[in-house]
C-alpha cells in the first residue's frame, strides 16, 4: 500500500521534469486506499515514503540551513503526500516531525539511504525519480555547495547509481539553474530581477528568491495552473537564473 501512495506522491512532485509522467497521469488515488495504513510516525518512518523525506531533510540541511525556497518545495511535498490520507493534518503533522527529527542526524545517512534501497531496488524508474528530486532540492536556491553535492553522492552510491548516471543529473538541474542569457547586458539583467545597479548584495538576493518563489514550476505547480504556464515558468527561471548569475559574477558575490 505504500508503494501505491509513493508512486502517486511521486507523480504529482515530477510532472515537470519526468518524462514517464504520462504512465501515472490517467491513475486515480482516493483515500480509501490508505485506511489500511496504520498512521503513526514510527510506521511513516520505516516506510519507503518516511524514508525517502528523511533523505531529503538530510540534503535541505546539508549546507547548514534551509532557506526559503527549499522550504517552500518541501512544503509542497508535504501538501501532495498528505492529501491522501484519510487524516490529512495528522499525516502532515507526522511527516514533519519525521523531516525535524532527520535533519538534525546527518550521521545515519547511510543507515537511512541503504534501507531504502531494500526497499524500492527493483524499481529503477522510482529510484530515478527519487534522486532527481533530491537534486533539484539542492539546486533550487541556484548554487550546489560542495556539501550537497557530497551528500548527493553518498545517496547515489547507496541507490546504486553509477558516476555517470549522476553527473548527468547534476548536469541536467545544472543547467536548467544557470543556463546563460543571449547576448543579455548587465543592465538587462537588472531589469529582469526588477532591480536596479544602486541597492545592496543582500537586496539582490531578496529580489531573485522572490522571483523563483514566484514562477519556479515545482513550486507553481502547487497551485493547479496549467501545463503551458508551467512551461512558460520554466523558462522564465532559467532567464531569472542567468540574469542573478551574470549580476553575482560582476558583484563578486
Amino acid at each position: 500500500m505504500t508503494q501505491i501512495f509513493l508512486l502517486a506522491f511521486l507523480a504529482v512532485i515530477f510532472y515537470w521534469i519526468s518524462k514517464g509522467y504520462s504512465r501515472y497521469e490517467g491513475s486515480e488515488y482516493s483515500q480509501n486506499q490508505f485506511r489500511g495504513f496504520v498512521l503513526t510516525r514510527e510506521s511513516l518512518a520505516k516506510s519507503e515514503l518516511g524514508l525517502f523525506v528523511a533523505l531529503t531533510a538530510k540534503v535541505a540541511k546539508a549546507d547548514g540551513r534551509i532557506d526559503e525556497l527549499e522550504a517552500e518545495l518541501v512544503g509542497n511535498m508535504f501538501n501532495d503526500i498528505s492529501a491522501l490520507f484519510p487524516q490529512p493534518e495528522t499525516a502532515k503533522k507526522l511527516l514533519k516531525e519525521i523531516f525535524d527529527i532527520e535533519k538534525q542526524v546527518p550521521h545515519n545517512l547511510d543507515t537511512v539511504a541503504h534501507a531504502l534501497y531494500a526497499i524500492i531496488g527493483n524499481d529503477s524508474h522510482k529510484r530515478i525519480q527519487m534522486m532527481q528530486f533530491l537534486v533539484n532540492l539542492a539546486y533550487i536556491d541556484g548554487t550546489l555547495s560542495h556539501s550537497e553535492e557530497s551528500m548527493l553522492t553518498k545517496i547515489a552510491a547507496f541507490l546504486h547509481f553509477n558516476t555517470n548516471e549522476l553527473t548527468a543529473m547534476l548536469e541536467q538541474f545544472g543547467s536548467f539553474h544557470h543556463k546563460s542569457v543571449k547576448e543579455s547586458s548587465i543592465d538587462q539583467a537588472y531589469t529582469l530581477l526588477d532591480i536596479t545597479k544602486e541597492v545592496s548584495n543582500d537586496e539582490v538576493k531578496k529580489a531573485y528568491r522572490a522571483l523563483v518563489k514566484q514562477y519556479h514550476p515545482d513550486i507553481v505547480k502547487a497551485q493547479g495552473v496549467s501545463e503551458d504556464y508551467i512551461q512558460a515558468a520554466t523558462a522564465k527561471v532559467q532567464e531569472i537564473n542567468a540574469a542573478y548569475e551574470m549580476i553575482k559574477k560582476q558583484r563578486g558575490i
